[in-house]
């Protein structure tokens, strides 16, 4: 059963407090940083073992390329998707087919080593948020669309679920909601016709989506991730989305509006996640923990569908994955290459 916290881990291999924590039918998820990887042999052994403790575990990774590349040692070096808007402006079908290819590329390389899937792509329009900025693929929704459908195209092909980021955006709130409170004070009409157009009309496509840490105070006056008028009178009725909804990061300074750890867990569930991510702070995550251990276990449907196909394959020091594989490699390191 998979449980509705998601933690992480210190190092590169599990210590008898991870497996300890592992063992808990409320953790449901772990996620990976940089600072867990050194080769891809190592991580695959370390997601076997992760498995070999909890066989349902779902393990994750920030995996969007550019600057938001955790596995970066024996793996493609994944060019930022604002670089495919750029190409898109004046070669669309180019632009179209290299970022159908790179979604497929970075699939196959994360669930070769274990990981079920990656958060990404991100949605957000590349406006006036700096941590947003390129890794968002363009800065209106007529060129995002065709950008991350082909992107997720070949995630799905590689047999990766999707997961939309940050709803209803992002990238029109300059904070960064890292280590600031983040609001948005315009209407609700201007975020429906500006920023939200990108997630609707992919919709159909995403798997699972994540809520902003953002407070759209003109509309109600919590983070989405915590408010049940975004997750459950937008997203679950009007937009109808079915999909897994996890929290960003509740160790973020913008989440800290809702108080400890365990509140922010609690009203993130509370608000309609299914999942929500405590990082980079294992007492924290331990205090979350023990939080929701009574709580009902979330909707086990909705969550299975994140669970990647993990190919059983051994993973030598340099990836080795096919003939596809090298090809499209060889194609996305000629076009990150040329900027």
């Amino acid at each position: 059963m998979i449980g509705a916290l998601m933690l992480d881990i210190a190092g590169t291999e599990l210590t008898q407090e991870d497996i300890e924590l592992l063992r808990a039918p409320q953790v449901g998820g772990m996620i990976l940083f940089a600072r867990n990887i050194e080769s891809p042999q190592q991580v695959r052994a370390l997601t076997d073992h992760m498995r070999q403790i909890r066989p349902d575990i779902l393990v994750a990774v920030d995996q969007e390329g550019g600057r938001v590349q955790r596995l970066r040692t024996g793996f493609t070096l994944l060019p930022a998707m604002g670089r495919f808007g750029e190409l898109y402006q004046h070669q669309p079908e180019q632009a179209i087919q290299l970022a159908q290819q790179c979604g497929w590329l970075m699939a196959t390389e994360v669930l070769a080593v274990g990981i079920d899937f990656s958060f990404a792509p991100v949605l957000d329009i590349n406006d006036i948020s700096d941590v947003i900025g390129d890794r968002g693929f363009a800065k209106n929704s007529q060129d995002i669309v065709p950008l991350a459908a082909a992107f997720m195209k070949g995630m799905q092909h590689a047999g990766m679920a999707t997961t939309g980021k940050h709803f209803p955006g992002h990238g029109s709130v300059q904070a960064d909601s890292h280590v600031a409170a983040a609001v948005d004070s315009r209407s609700y009409d201007d975020i429906y016709q500006k920023d939200m157009q990108t997630f609707i009309q992919l919709m159909p496509q995403l798997d699972a989506l994540m809520p902003a840490h953002v407070i759209y105070e003109q509309v109600d006056p919590n983070p989405a991730g915590f408010s049940p008028f975004w997750i459950q009178e937008i997203l679950r009725k009007q937009l109808d989305f079915d999909g897994v909804l996890f929290s960003d990061d509740l160790s973020m300074q913008a989440a800290c509006v809702a108080g400890g750890a365990d509140a922010r867990l609690q009203a993130a569930l509370s608000a309609g996640c299914d999942m929500g991510l405590v990082c980079n702070d294992r007492s924290s995550a331990c205090i979350a923990l023990d939080a929701i251990k009574h709580l009902a276990l979330p909707n086990q449907e909705r969550l299975e569908r994140m669970r990647g196909k993990i190919p059983e394959l051994e993973i030598g020091s340099q990836l080795s994955l096919g003939s596809i594989w090298q090809s499209h490699k060889m194609q996305i390191e000629k076009f990150k290459d040329s900027f």
